[in-house]
């Protein structure tokens, strides 16, 4: 299973140069609402599954702010051709910082979290006076990543705002944030896309991609768009079917085709195809636990309790980061994953 060519992310494609913003309607509307309410509370929490959109909901919701809340109805559209767009997207806009994780000036690589240092720099810009605007705007995408000092930090900031500051906190698993941060925030929670929406925005974000592929992006994507693109770019349609194929199986599993896509998934160049394998093989599993819940007709979801589907599924989360957090065998991983899913079974972890 050779690995393609990932689409290429065009500039238009971030968040920070997003014009578009596909679904989300409701969240856009309570936000204008608020504003022209006179009601524009200091802090918004922005959550749902990653690559839905939130990211570029908050800066389509910077760039109105920073350009003064024009009379565009509640879509919160501006023009590219606006100052503040412009200046967003090339992250020249004084008024408006943007937190994320930082690289490390000792050894020169990304951080994996988000420190208390940078969140102190965020304080002290947010009690500046507004260079171009009437407001400070600061992002911070994703909040998840905050380590338990910088949130503390954070959490001082949402305690005593400086006024005129706007705060946009982006998070995949609000849940896992500090419950006195989330009390502080008005929450805009977004929900995926329709399979149609995630399928028209393929069709034009990735139409150097074969038609097939593309729908068996959409289709097993989640709702998220951020995901469908790198399904698509991955050949998501016959990882799909290998994996059907081992369900199908089920309770007997196929040795000699389980080593073929082991070796197939093990091979240099094929992280992300990995990443998505173990991605839809949760997403099987997290399937039949809930049709086992239900008591829904499903074959395969009879083979275990709901309990043992839980374990699987958890293990296999595990396994998975494990191995690429640790760069450890990818085939071995994927042999335990298959294997594990027999009655009886837990993955070998490494």
């Amino acid at each position: 299973m050779a690995k393609a060519p990932p689409p290429p992310v065009e500039p238009e494609l971030s968040p920070r140069h997003a014009g578009a913003l596909i679904g989300h309607d409701a969240a856009l509307r309570a936000f204008a609402d608020a504003w022209t309410g006179g009601r524009l509370h200091h802090a918004w929490l922005i959550g749902g599954p990653a690559g839905i959109g939130k990211a570029t909901l908050a800066f389509r919701i910077a760039r109105w702010v920073l350009a003064g809340g024009p009379d565009s109805g509640p879509s919160l559209a501006l023009p590219p051709s606006h100052p503040a767009f412009r200046k967003v997207a090339i992250g020249s806009h004084p008024d408006l910082a943007v937190l994320e994780r930082s690289e490390n000036a000792r050894t020169g690589r990304m951080r994996t979290e988000i420190v208390v240092d940078d969140v102190r720099a965020l304080a002290g810009f947010l009690r500046l006076t507004p260079a171009e605007s009437d407001w400070r705007v600061a992002i911070v995408d994703p909040a998840d990543d905050l380590n338990r000092e910088a949130a503390n930090a954070l959490l001082k900031i949402l305690e005593e705002p400086p006024p005129r500051a706007l705060l946009l906190l982006v998070a995949h698993a609000p849940g896992r944030l500090l419950p006195t941060i989330r009390s502080r925030c008005r929450r805009l929670m977004l929900t995926p896309l329709a399979e149609t929406e995630v399928a028209s925005l393929l069709d034009t974000l990735a139409q150097e991609v074969p038609l097939p592929e593309r729908r068996a992006a959409a289709a097993i994507a989640r709702g998220s768009i951020g995901r469908a693109l790198t399904m698509a770019g991955e050949g998501a349609g016959a990882l799909k079917q290998a994996l059907d194929r081992v369900m199908d199986g089920l309770p007997e599993v196929d040795l000699v085709a389980a080593h073929a896509l082991a070796d197939s998934l093990g091979r240099p160049g094929a992280e992300e195809n990995f990443a998505l394998f173990m991605d839809l093989l949760r997403d099987a599993v997290a399937a039949r636990a809930r049709a086992a819940a239900t008591g829904a007709p499903d074959r395969i979801a009879t083979l275990r309790p709901l309990e043992e589907w839980g374990s699987v599924w958890e293990n296999l989360g595990r396994l998975a980061r494990i191995t690429a957090g640790l760069t450890l065998d990818r085939k071995q991983a994927v042999l335990s994953a298959v294997m594990a899913l027999r009655p009886g079974a837990v993955p070998d972890m490494p």
